[in-house]
């Protein structure tokens, strides 16, 4: 299982790649994603994931919009245009740091090397 004291710290530029990766996306469907693609390591919990959200809204990083499905408003979160240079930014420090913890853990490049 993966650490929460790692997801803390990745939470919300996880959220940015998937969102720009996917596009516009709802809550729901993030957590439906991040367990999708982490072969159900990381369960991200609503207490976790709308905290984040909201964070990133406040930051002017991400967008939401509000849609009625049936008798439910579902939120949409898309990254804004005018901070898209902040995401990049957010996104290549997490890679940043990756690099460098492989580099400290003496990790071989076979075992994260996918393509």
């Amino acid at each position: 299982m993966f650490s929460n004291e790692i997801l803390k710290g990745t939470i919300k530029p996880l959220i940015i790649k998937l969102i720009n990766d996917n596009g516009r996306m709802y809550g729901y469907q993030i957590t439906q994603k991040v367990k999708e693609l982490s072969s159900d390591n990381i369960i991200l919990t609503e207490g976790a994931l709308y905290p984040a959200l909201h964070k990133l809204v406040d930051e002017g990083i991400l967008v939401v919009e509000a849609e009625q499905i049936g008798n439910r408003e579902r939120k949409y979160y898309s990254l804004s245009r005018s901070q898209m240079q902040t995401a990049t930014s957010k996104l290549d420090e997490v890679k940043q740091s990756i690099q460098i913890l492989v580099q400290l853990f003496d990790i071989p490049q076979s075992v994260y090397d996918t393509k």
